[in-house]
């Protein structure tokens, strides 16, 4: 063991030495980005791709801030992005490296790239917003109210969908750091948007959110990005959250009631204990007015003070014992990787088909 761990933390340190030679040492000069064969970049090398083309306004998706970790920010990089990286191995599979897919925040802008972004990326725009109001949902969990700015009256998102909210320097931070996080709030009322933002011990953006910033203060937020939305269907839907996987779905439950959708509707969502149980009350006002929504709270780890007397265990279990065999419904699914695998596999031995799976999945 002791071995193993000498070979890892050498590795990592000569990870550590060959980064920054490349990026103080090195010196690659300008370089050229061709994006779809039409618009041609200016750049400094040495930059990962990522960043560079968001400097010029074309923003890929990314949840973990460029640290190679969620393969958000995928492209097609048809020339000079070097040799595939074993920091981007395990996120690709041999059909993206057969079509040359990359990690673009692990690829470095040595020489002249060419690239594809889909189109729809294209539309994707950075907006300056203030901080309307800031709220403690949980001792751990912050809703954050954006006010987008005038300018941004052709901002439109599906429920589902997310944005990346970047934060300055800070004692804690080398740079601005960003992070990915699903709008809350009702799609039909762009001009505000709700966040839920969750302290990540040791997270750049999170420990900013929580303990620095104000109301008042104006941020940067980047989208919207992602394909996790409500699909069009007249089978009856299942949404399932822990923690603040809850921010899309609530979303989507906005959408529902405010187009009168009347298929029937069932929220499981999981906390450890009675004050993890954020918008619980809300959620209760529109069991009241919703007759085909049914809402399910479970605690996996309920406190002796808390005197609840709901379902108790993890959300898997509430699949388990509610879910029937060969069930005809549409699954979507948000929280943690973990959480997220093992309903999908439970949904799967059920017999719900793996298409019928919609879920968006956290660090």
């Amino acid at each position: 063991m002791l071995g193993v761990l000498a070979v890892s933390g050498l590795g990592a340190f000569l990870a550590l030495l060959l980064e920054i030679a490349d990026t103080y040492i090195a010196d690659y000069g300008e370089q050229h980005i061709f994006v779809n064969g039409e618009r041609d970049l200016v750049v400094q090398g040495g930059k990962p791709l990522l960043f560079a083309l968001g400097e010029h306004g074309i923003y890929l998706p990314s949840a973990c801030g460029g640290k190679g970790t969620c393969a958000y920010c995928k492209a097609r990089v048809l020339e000079g992005g070097g040799p595939v990286l074993p920091t981007e191995t395990p996120y690709l599979s041999s059909q993206d490296l057969e079509n040359h897919i990359r990690i673009t925040c692990q690829v470095k802008v040595k020489e002249t790239v060419r690239v594809e972004v889909p189109d729809e990326l294209l539309n994707v725009r950075q907006y300056h917003v203030r901080v309307l109001a800031l709220e403690n949902l949980t001792p751990h969990i912050r809703l954050v109210r954006l006010q987008m700015p005038a300018a941004s009256e052709g901002f439109r998102f599906k429920p589902g969908q997310y944005v990346q909210l970047e934060v300055p320097k800070y004692k804690s931070t080398s740079g601005p750091e960003f992070r990915a996080y699903s709008i809350a709030s009702a799609s039909h009322e762009p001009e505000v948007l709700d966040l839920v933002i969750g302290r990540v011990e040791g997270g750049a953006v999170s420990t900013y959110v929580h303990d620095y910033l104000k109301t008042g203060d104006v941020v940067n937020i980047r989208g919207p990005f992602g394909d996790f939305w409500l699909r069009d269907s007249e089978r009856p839907v299942l949404l399932i959250a822990t923690g603040t996987g809850l921010a899309p779905l609530r979303s989507m439950l906005f959408q529902i009631e405010r187009d009168r959708i009347a298929r029937s509707v069932t929220l499981f969502f999981g906390a450890r204990t009675r004050d993890d149980l954020f918008f619980f009350e809300e959620l209760r006002e529109v069991e009241k007015r919703l007759p085909n929504f049914h809402f399910v709270p479970t605690l996996s780890r309920p406190a002796q003070g808390d005197a609840w007397e709901g379902e108790v265990g993890r959300v898997t279990r509430l699949i388990d014992e509610q879910i029937p065999e060969g069930a005809q419904m549409d699954v979507y699914i948000c929280g943690a990787p973990e959480m997220v695998q093992s309903c999908m596999e439970l949904l799967e031995k059920k017999g719900v088909p793996s298409d019928r799976i919609l879920f968006d999945m956290f660090a």
